[in-house]
């Protein structure tokens, strides 16, 4: 779980220490604060003062970076910023951290301006990034930007735990039950479910760009509802349904009769976000999920799959879509170590 604040100080406020011979770099977590440090140098970029004690390998990278790019710094912008804070984060408390797909390009691609826990707005002051499955590192599909608020309360807490919550009648730790179902919904996006339990789940919140889907059926949920986001979704969604077995399109059919009304009763002048939060209120209603269910149990994962890939082929995926070999889509993600990172002396 990561809070940030305020950007971090720039090359402005420095602070001079001097430092007796560094011990030898010794451990993976040593050399990784090391270079740390002088990623910080490299842009121009103070490290928080409480780590830049004295035979910190950070501090020392620190410093090692700062003689090495003197006044040839890299311009630090607010995403660079906040990836070293998470970088830092991550360090501190020997989390793991994929730094190949996990850049300040990737920080700015999964910004959102607001929760979509809580759905309030967010601000340098109230933004957090948080790992979506807690038994895996910070990585690239594994991350999600919320309130600190929805972060606190989530924690650690799987799929299950948040489902039990979201089923109690009154708010807990500070969300409500719609908002813990929200909680609940996106860490099953990272959970590997059986065909028969997640075609049971509903669409409470969409999910955050490039966060991973481990659940074909949830991939083919929600580039059916993201279809309701742009103009001619009517259209597409016929020659969707022309892709589907001739059993399973009757049901098809009535599921989205029961989701259009909802769409159809947003205001014309109504923003994305508006737009976004009636279409995950709507997968709350019975019928509507009642008639998912129905017809999502007349496939299977596989035909789910083939069904999403088709529909990218025919530009009918109002999103990218990236397919990822089961092996490689927690690649980096240390899930073999619970998320945390190798601590082995180098020799």
């Amino acid at each position: 779980m990561v809070q940030l604040a305020a950007p971090l100080r720039s090359e402005s406020t420095q602070y001079e220490l001097s430092v007796d011979m560094p011990a030898p770099i010794r451990s993976s977590h040593e050399q990784r604060g090391f270079a740390l440090g002088k990623d910080f140098a490299a842009h121009g970029v103070t490290p928080p003062v409480e780590h830049l004690s004295l035979r910190s390998p950070l501090l020392a990278g620190w410093q090692a970076g700062r003689a090495v790019f003197g006044q040839r710094k890299l311009k630090a912008r607010a995403q660079t910023e906040r990836w070293l804070a998470l970088r830092l984060f991550a360090w501190a408390r020997g989390r793991s951290f994929e730094d190949v797909q996990l850049t300040p390009l990737y920080l700015q691609q999964i910004a959102v301006t607001h929760c979509p826990i809580t759905r309030e707005l967010l601000g340098d002051a109230t933004l957090s990034i948080d790992r979506v499955r807690d038994d895996a590192g910070y990585a690239a599909g594994n991350l999600a930007v919320m309130s600190q608020r929805a972060n606190q309360a989530k924690g650690r807490l799987c799929m299950a735990q948040a489902l039990e919550r979201a089923e109690r009648e009154q708010a807990s730790e500070g969300l409500t039950p719609a908002q813990w179902r929200r909680v609940a919904i996106l860490a099953s996006f990272v959970t590997e479910l059986p065909h028969e339990q997640a075609s049971a789940l509903p669409l409470a919140v969409l999910p955050p760009n490039r966060l991973r889907l481990f659940n074909p059926i949830q991939a083919l949920q929600t580039l059916v509802t993201r279809q309701f986001m742009t103009a001619g979704w009517s259209q597409r969604l016929a020659r969707l349904q022309a892709l589907l077995p001739s059993a399973a399109q009757p049901d098809f059919n009535r599921f989205v009769l029961a989701l259009a009304p909802r769409v159809l009763a947003v205001p014309k002048q109504a923003d994305a976000i508006a737009l976004r939060a009636a279409l995950e209120d709507a997968w709350t209603l019975g019928l509507v999920q009642k008639r998912w269910t129905r017809f999502a149990l007349q496939l299977d994962a596989r035909m789910a799959e083939k069904l999403v890939q088709r529909a990218a082929q025919l530009q009918l995926a109002p999103m990218h879509v990236q397919q990822l070999e089961a092996a490689t889509a927690t690649e980096g993600w240390a899930v073999e170590r619970g998320g945390y990172a190798g601590l082995a002396a180098l020799h």
